[in-house]
């Protein structure tokens, strides 16, 4: 809710989990020394207010229909989180 928040200017309740998502052949090495793969987790979230705004993460943000997102340019891990939302899934994805 958080990173919503920060990223979009909205504020969401979180209504469910479409997946978890990592991948061992992106494994990050830091100056550190430490060492990690990383991985996202993907909710499904209902809109309870805020105002649509950007902050420096974000390039651009719009809302869509959702016959319009396969002609958006997207990372590839991108469209399979959103490919995973839409499909209406009972579970949530796990890989």
């Amino acid at each position: 809710m958080r990173e919503v928040k920060e990223e979009t200017g909205l504020d969401v309740e979180l209504t469910g989990l479409v997946g978890i998502y990592t991948n061992p052949h992106h494994v990050m090495k830091y100056d550190d020394g430490e060492v990690r793969q990383q991985f996202s987790i993907c909710y499904t979230t209902k809109l309870i207010g805020g105002e649509l705004a950007f902050d420096s993460e974000s390039t651009e943000i719009a809302w869509v229909e959702p016959m319009e997102i396969a002609a958006l340019p997207m990372h590839p891990s991108m469209r399979l989180r959103i490919d995973h939302y839409l499909e209406r899934r009972d579970g949530p994805y796990l890989g």
